[in-house]
């Protein structure tokens, strides 16, 4: 006899309300059928009466079935007309079923308005195409050689010659590896989806800082697994043992550069972050896709400490030469790296190999560590017209610190004015901003702001528009 099952990725109501259109369907239930009593479909499916109850006011709600006061539930007389209507699948109920959760409204209006280019960019965490090297990558399309094979799928872990590359390239973060410990990516975000499929089950915990890339996006929620923020403080070990109990785990961090505050750990954070995950042998995630956009001298990475296989490490050119070419790497043991392949082969048979023969090209020659010089700088220039700005307007109504590299300065306000209706008020003006509330859901305070993709003339005019919501905002949240 059937029964719903609880494996299943879609609610136990909707497996029951399924099977009823079936038995009407195929015509074991046909008009005018009287439908068991609900404690008896409760107790052949071993569910609660309400779930029963649930699923059929919603097929009564959508013409299939209608009650009779003292006598109980029956297939409606319309019920084929109603079923011959609705032959086309309902999407919507596809869409909620699945398994990858939606993103915050806000996010899904920051995808969209940002291909308007009225749109005035605050937010965005990319290079301005003015800052991208456009025609060295074209000059470089035509120093390379291609041959039939090239333009064919790559390798599963990816482009011999690349990991190659990086292993040399990465030994100016400190860190010594293999080829065969290195995994190519499209990008720090496939990376995240890759790790998620392919290395840890359902309620896993995944340990972040309290502001974090992550609530942005949903790479592991949408599997099942727990984000937990905890502060990295003296009682770091105690906290983590605490959360994590007997629970598989691992900690997530943009230690240089972090997105969205754009602060950097010093040396020992890294050192004290290393040292307990270690004891407690929970893995880390180190996302490390800012640290060459750093305008100091670089600290080493919390990989170049690992002496365990305890960190997977993920770079990434996307905020560097250019996002379109969709190159990443992850480090990591070897095991770790073969199952990643296998997913990832099974996904999209690798990365594009001919963005793997341009990337592989500019480490091998000066131009990617040139460009990168003169990349910080354009940037060190912008962040500091911001930083004048802010001096000149935001002093009296908000707090900030000067940028260390990268993309972002984290602005907070005096007073908890960053709320949906202030997004929605900025845009309403053609001016796009990242609010905190999508990285903490309880921060009001903060937005991210980026200095990285509008041009100057907009930078001015956007943060003047931005000042004036913001006293307009203040002002009215003052007045009784």
């Amino acid at each position: 006899m059937w029964k719903p099952t609880r494996k299943a990725s879609i609610s136990i109501q909707r497996q029951i309300i399924n099977w009823i259109l079936d038995q009407i369907q195929s015509g074991d239930w046909g008009v005018g059928t009287k439908l068991p009593p609900q404690r008896q479909l409760a107790i052949q499916f071993n569910v609660n009466r309400s779930t029963i109850q649930q699923a059929l006011e919603e097929l009564k709600a959508d013409g299939i079935l209608n009650s009779k006061v003292g006598s109980g539930v029956f297939v409606a007389n319309n019920s084929w007309n109603v079923l011959a209507k609705n032959n086309q699948p309902n999407w919507q109920k596809y869409i909620e079923a699945s398994i990858h959760r939606p993103n915050y409204h806000t996010i899904q209006l920051i995808n969209e308005f940002e291909q308007d280019d009225s749109i005035i960019r605050l937010g965005t965490g990319e290079l301005s195409p003015s800052l991208l090297p456009t025609k060295q990558l074209k000059e470089s399309l035509h120093k390379l050689s291609f041959d039939g094979k090239d333009f064919g799928y790559s390798s599963p872990q990816g482009s011999t010659k690349l990991r190659h590359e990086l292993c040399n390239y990465l030994k100016k973060r400190g860190i010594t590896t293999k080829p065969e410990n290195i995994l190519i990516v499209s990008g720090a975000l496939q990376a995240l989806q890759l790790m998620a499929v392919g290395l840890f089950e359902t309620g896993s915990i995944v340990f972040q800082d309290p502001i974090s890339y992550l609530n942005s996006i949903h790479p592991f929620q949408s599997y099942g697994m727990q984000m937990k923020s905890v502060n990295r403080d003296k009682q770091l070990k105690q906290t983590l043992q605490l959360k994590k109990k007997n629970r598989q785990s691992i900690f997530y961090t943009v230690p240089t550069l972090n997105n969205p505050t754009g602060r950097v750990w010093t040396f020992q954070e890294k050192q004290h972050l290393y040292n307990t995950c270690k004891e407690l042998q929970i893995p880390i995630i180190e996302d490390d896709v800012y640290s060459e956009l750093l305008f100091q001298s670089p600290i080493p990475s919390i990989k170049s400490l690992d002496t365990a296989g305890q960190v997977l490490y993920i770079g990434s050119i996307s905020k560097t030469l250019s996002p379109g070419l969709r190159i990443g790497w992850i480090v990591g043991p070897t095991p770790v790296i073969k199952r990643l392949a296998d997913i990832k082969m099974q996904m999209d048979y690798g990365s594009s190999a001919v963005s793997q023969e341009i990337v592989t090209y500019w480490l091998t020659s000066d131009l990617y560590e040139n460009h990168l010089i003169e990349l910080r700088e354009h940037l060190r220039f912008r962040a500091k017209f911001v930083e004048n700005i802010l001096n000149q307007q935001f002093s009296s109504i908000a707090k900030w610190e000067n940028s260390s590299g990268g993309f972002y300065i984290w602005l907070r306000f005096d007073e908890p004015i960053v709320t949906k209706e202030f997004f929605l008020k900025l845009l309403k003006r053609k001016v796009l901003i990242n609010p905190g509330y999508i990285y903490d859901p309880d921060d009001s305070d903060h937005i991210r702001l980026s200095y990285s993709y509008a041009s100057l003339d907009e930078l001015k005019k956007g943060l003047q528009i931005l000042y004036e919501e913001s006293l307009t905002t203040i002002k009215n949240s003052c007045t009784p």
